[in-house]
């Protein structure tokens, strides 16, 4: 099979590679769309993330779709043919975080893309059978990838327990930004603000439902007059933090999604004296049939974001194209094109 390899920074080679063989409880999905992520473009233009560092040949992308081609001796949920949306993480299913339901942060997750686990960026992959979500007809390839985000999203509005009547501000209008703020509304939030300083990316957000849009380059969050019970935290920029922060009402939940840098100021008297809930997340838990339900619902809508695609000898124009013109959303290698 073909796949593209990161073989240092900035530096992508296509390559020819045994088919893998899957295992007795995986399947060998032929990959239809993988979505291209910051974390991606992270490893390729600095080599590492934290402490995962790209010391050997990887393969990036963890946002793939597929189509199930054989099976290992001990599957049985799924047959030959069957189309796939992929959660990119298997755990140890044994650890303490796993055993509690938290396999997101479970220490021996093998994740595709992260050092040294190879990602999607090639023709097939091979996972274990529990983690390869079964979608219908009605999703398209590109869409059946984009349940990845459109997880994080869920994940994040379950941490910040919206519901129907929650006021929601959303920091950041990419990808990531756009489907909590479309997870957001499907929870029931009644009233939805995103803030970016990326017009395109702000005139897209009210096409798919927000509220209020702003832009912040024009216009102080400070005097837009919007309390939210809720933040979720997209942009990962220090400075935007801090502000969004400062707007929550009292007993509000603060959710940071986006990575920035390492420390953040935080607004210790605002979060004390309003008596504010902050927390992190990572990745998600058990998140694809409800993210599934809700893009083949029409409750989210994630085509929308789709603005090219690539080969898989393109992936590097893939990675760099958020970077070079600023109306791209989300880019969609397919590697079978």
């Amino acid at each position: 099979m073909r796949a593209a390899v990161l073989h240092g920074v900035g530096k992508i080679v296509l390559e020819e590679r045994p088919r893998p063989e899957p295992g007795p409880r995986e399947v060998l999905v032929q990959v239809a769309s993988v979505g291209t992520c910051g974390s991606d473009v992270h490893y390729y233009e600095h080599g590492r993330i934290g402490d995962f560092v790209v010391e050997s040949p990887l393969v990036l992308g963890h946002e793939p779709s597929g189509t199930v081609v054989a099976d290992g001796s001990d599957v049985t949920r799924h047959r030959r043919g069957q189309r796939v949306s992929l959660e990119p993480g298997v755990p140890d299913f044994t650890c303490v975080q796993c055993r509690a339901g938290r396999y997101n942060l479970c220490p021996g997750m093998r994740f595709f893309g992260t050092p040294p686990i190879d990602g999607a960026f090639c023709e097939y992959v091979t996972l274990h059978e529990e983690f390869a979500h079964p979608v219908p007809d009605s999703l398209s390839d590109d869409a059946a990838a984009l349940i990845e985000p459109l997880s994080v999203g869920v994940w994040a509005c379950r941490k910040a327990r919206v519901e129907p009547g929650s006021r929601v501000l959303v920091t950041g209008a990419g990808p990531v930004g756009l489907l909590c703020m479309q997870a957001a509304l499907a929870f029931g939030a009644t009233d939805v603000m995103i803030t970016d300083i990326n017009m395109a990316r702000l005139r897209l957000a009210r096409e798919l439902g927000a509220s209020e849009t702003l832009d912040v380059r024009e216009n102080s969050l400070s005097d837009a007059g919007f309390e939210p019970d809720v933040l979720l935290e997209c942009s990962g920029h220090p400075a935007a933090v801090g502000e969004a922060i400062r707007a929550v009402g009292r007993a509000g939940r603060v959710v940071l999604v986006g990575m920035g840098g390492e420390e953040i100021p935080l607004p210790l008297a605002h979060v004390q004296t309003r008596e504010l809930e902050v927390t992190g997340t990572f990745r998600y838990a058990n998140t694809w049939p409800q993210a599934i339900a809700l893009a083949a619902s029409g409750r989210v809508t994630l085509d929308a974001l789709v603005t090219g695609h690539h080969g898989l000898d393109e992936v590097e124009h893939a990675l760099r194209a958020g970077s070079r013109h600023p109306e791209v959303v989300k880019t969609v290698v397919r590697p079978l094109e």
